[in-house]
């Protein structure tokens, strides 16, 4: 890497210090009145005003701050390129068959790294709504995407794709977004993903397309958690653990394959 392609901001670091800045913003109000709510039984956290207030303004700030880093244009920093929709279907497949071998890792990180009954007690509100299943699909499929997206696929990726090597990029990208979670006992699940997302951006330069497959995994969590029962009565649910895997790593393998044809379709048009 030369030193002129190391102008462009940010770089591992420069993304590294705009995640810490973002997490720091979020936790120095979240953590004491999660403690707090945790030992006395109260909701200071979940207090309607308090989201609204330190969600959009820690948003707003971050947003403006790394636009501001970047020196660039909005629509370079959020690119919003023609793609092909078709893409998002070998992207559901994934992320649908990603879920079944993935839970074998989360289960193995568990078994290493018990988590305290606290963190999954937390973890199990941002499900949690007042409007019910409506409330959660707001904050999970839509608000989350949007932001993350922004941030990781939007600013982040803006310099790590002038920065570093495609691979490279994808990775760091991925990896902060994984960090970014604060959840060693998902963070196989938040990798892929991140890394997922990050080859999208590549392929499409649309953050549209970033945000569907973000919004299409956390549905996916979603509706896994809200209708876990029915959703074990599948007749694939009932095969066998090793049929169940063996069937999602070729779906999964398959499914990256269309991407990737994906991706060389386009770079074949760009070239004609």
């Amino acid at each position: 890497m030369n030193t002129e392609q190391q102008r462009f901001y940010p770089t591992f670091l420069g993304a590294a210090h705009l995640v810490i800045l973002y997490i720091f913003i979020q936790t120095i109000v979240d953590f004491p009145l999660a403690i707090w709510d945790y030992y006395h039984g109260t909701e200071y956290l979940y207090n309607p005003a308090k989201k609204i207030i330190l969600g959009v303004g820690s948003i707003v700030f971050i947003l403006y701050f790394g636009y501001r880093k970047a020196k660039t244009s909005i629509d370079k920093l959020f690119p919003v390129k023609l793609f092909n929709p078709l893409i998002l279907l070998p992207v559901t497949l994934f992320l649908m068959s990603a879920q079944i071998f993935l839970t074998e890792v989360n289960l193995w990180v568990d078994s290493w790294l018990p988590a305290p009954p606290w963190f999954w007690e937390l973890f199990d509100k941002i499900f949690d709504n007042d409007l019910g299943i409506w409330g959660a699909f707001l904050k999970v499929v839509i608000i989350a995407p949007i932001i993350e997206e922004l941030i990781f696929r939007g600013i982040i990726m803006h310099g790590f794709m002038r920065n570093y090597p495609q691979l490279i990029a994808i990775f760091f990208s991925g990896l902060l977004f994984a960090l970014f979670h604060l959840n060693p006992w998902q963070f196989p699940a938040t990798f892929m993903l991140g890394c997922l997302l990050g080859w999208i951006m590549i392929i499409t330069r649309n953050i549209f397309a970033c945000i569907l497959g973000h919004a299409i995994n956390n549905l996916l969590v979603l509706l896994s958690i809200e209708y876990n029962r029915e959703i074990s009565e599948f007749s694939f649910f009932l095969l066998k653990r090793n049929e169940q895997l063996h069937i999602s790593y070729l779906v999964a393998a398959l499914s990256l394959v269309l991407i990737g044809l994906f991706a060389a379709f386009k770079r074949k048009k760009v070239v004609a």
